[in-house]
């Protein structure tokens, strides 16, 4: 004969355990529900709202607006021909004594262009240097003569100088430590040593030595400088 004692133990265990889970669900749907009714209700149409500025029959004040407005420029007077301004002369480049606008002399093409501010004998060093231009170094050229085969670096400046109207005869690179007056000059200036001597003639420095290969080549016209350490800078009166 079956035995149902083990079957009803089995279901009256299922039944407890099957009440305990709803109970248990119920208390927390009961929680839930009271913590949602005492949570502070938000309107959300309020949100939407834009508050309007009260009404009022008093005067309204004055409203402040930024605007553009053009300035105004002074009239442009005519020039008198007294206080025209100079005029910016073009660079000549077919002429033998070439010149460029301002303070500053110009080299292109290894030809240097005298400054249309610098004073006459400044611009003629530079041209009388122009015409020494491809002509080769020779130790002592320039010194016996001014018109030479060959220059070296004193009888390039020297050659400058004298038609320059600042020098009368050649002198060596130790003789120009005394030459003119000491320091640099507003237009002319010669840096000298024992051995040799190079000139910065309206900012273009003339010399017989390339830097770029480190040899005597003859005199060129260079737009950058050089070391003047062990150099004593000295410059013609007034220049």
């Amino acid at each position: 004969m079956l035995d149902l004692v083990p079957f009803r133990w089995n279901a009256t265990r299922r039944g407890q355990a099957a009440f305990c889970f709803f109970f248990a669900l119920s208390i927390f749907a009961t929680t839930l529900f009271e913590a949602q009714a005492q949570a502070p209700r938000i309107d959300r149409r309020k949100e939407a709202i834009v508050a309007l500025q009260p009404f009022s029959l008093d005067e309204p004040a004055p409203v402040r607006v930024a605007y553009y407005a053009p300035r105004r420029f002074p009239r442009a007077e005519p020039v008198s021909e007294e206080n025209e301004p100079e005029a910016i002369l073009p660079m000549e480049t077919t002429s033998p004594h070439p010149i460029v606008a301002g303070s500053r002399a110009v080299l292109r093409n290894g030809i240097a262009y005298a400054p249309s501010n610098a004073p006459a004998n400044v611009k003629s060093a530079i041209w009388a240097a122009n015409t020494l231009r491809g002509k080769p170094y020779l130790w002592g050229g320039g010194h016996g003569s001014f018109n030479d085969y060959g220059y070296d670096c004193s009888g390039t400046v020297s050659f400058a100088l004298h038609h320059a109207n600042l020098l009368d005869a050649p002198l060596p690179s130790s003789d120009f430590l005394r030459y003119g007056e000491r320091g640099r000059g507003r237009w002319i200036t010669i840096y000298a040593r024992h051995g040799h001597i190079f000139a910065v003639i309206a900012g273009l420095r003339l010399d017989t030595t390339d830097l770029r290969y480190g040899g005597d080549v003859g005199p060129r016209w260079y737009v950058d400088g050089r070391d003047a350490h062990g150099f004593e800078a000295r410059h013609p009166v007034g220049m």
